[in-house]
């Protein structure tokens, strides 16, 4: 089994380094993606209420093995509950799926500025971490400007932001202002999910220069920025692999050759993108 290092969030809980995406799986195959991972040493798991699989990912926590304390659950609030009570409904009901008495880190899943109703959410988020039935809140696909807000109107910065990151687009100045106020990115599609990053040339180099998968290579990537990736995957296999990322390093030239292309998303502009 992997021993997985742990960030210590800006509220004192702890982050492992690497953590288990499980969109687009079903309940089933989150059930048995999860339990099998906790069986390899992974200690963080990621759903979401529009994953549509928290049942599965909560049968997967309770099979695999490790005690509850041990284990990051992280679940979203979906942007069709946006609202102080709406919010506090759905974290309900997404508990009640889950199966367990209280969730680890709590995400605003988009900030949907059209709607603004996200300030309220984020007080009800307080309130639940105020409540015990959440150790840690944050948000997702947040920008600058929205965490400001959050800020300045309740005084309480999330404690991660969970962004589109890979080497196409490495989230440069975020990453930055995140740093600055003691927020801690992590990164959804890490390894440029539907891209052909994977077979990308510079990545494929380094591969074969440190003798570990180019999967392996971007992942450490966003380790070395200090970024959490949580990469998706049902194989026993990958998910070995995508965690066996701690035996090597990149050198300052590697890590800036990653990097060094044109930049773009592959998923949707927060400022726009709606997702309810």
């Amino acid at each position: 089994m992997i021993d997985i290092p742990a960030h210590t969030l800006n509220d004192g809980t702890g982050l492992p380094a690497v953590g288990l995406g499980t969109w687009p799986m079903d309940d089933a195959q989150a059930e048995e993606a999860v339990a099998g991972a906790l069986e390899l040493g992974y200690r963080l798991v990621d759903t979401a209420t529009n994953y549509r699989n928290e049942s599965g990912v909560g049968r997967g926590v309770a099979r695999g093995g490790v005690p509850r304390e041990e284990i990051v659950v992280t679940t979203k609030l979906p942007g069709r509950h946006h609202g102080y009570e709406e919010t506090l409904a759905s974290f309900e009901e997404s508990r009640r799926r889950l199966g367990l008495e209280y969730v680890d880190l709590y995400l605003i899943h988009w900030p949907l500025p059209r709607v603004d109703r996200y300030v309220d959410s984020w007080r009800a988020m307080i309130k639940l971490r105020e409540d015990g039935l959440v150790r840690s809140i944050g948000v997702s696909n947040f920008t600058t400007a929205h965490i400001e807000r959050l800020e300045k109107e309740t005084g309480v910065l999330p404690s991660v932001n969970q962004i589109e990151m890979h080497p196409l687009f490495p989230q440069d100045e975020l990453r930055a202002f995140h740093e600055a106020k003691g927020v801690r990115t992590e990164s959804w599609s890490p390894l440029g999910r539907g891209s052909a990053l994977l077979e990308d040339p510079v990545v494929a180099s380094v591969s074969e220069a440190l003798g570990v998968t180019p999967g392996q290579v971007v992942l450490r990537w966003h380790l070395q920025l200090g970024a959490v990736p949580i990469p998706k995957s049902s194989s026993p296999e990958r998910q070995r692999a995508n965690l066996d990322v701690f035996g090597f390093e990149l050198g300052p030239a590697q890590l800036r050759a990653i990097a060094d292309r044109a930049h773009r998303r592959l998923g949707g502009d927060p400022e726009a993108h709606e997702e309810f």
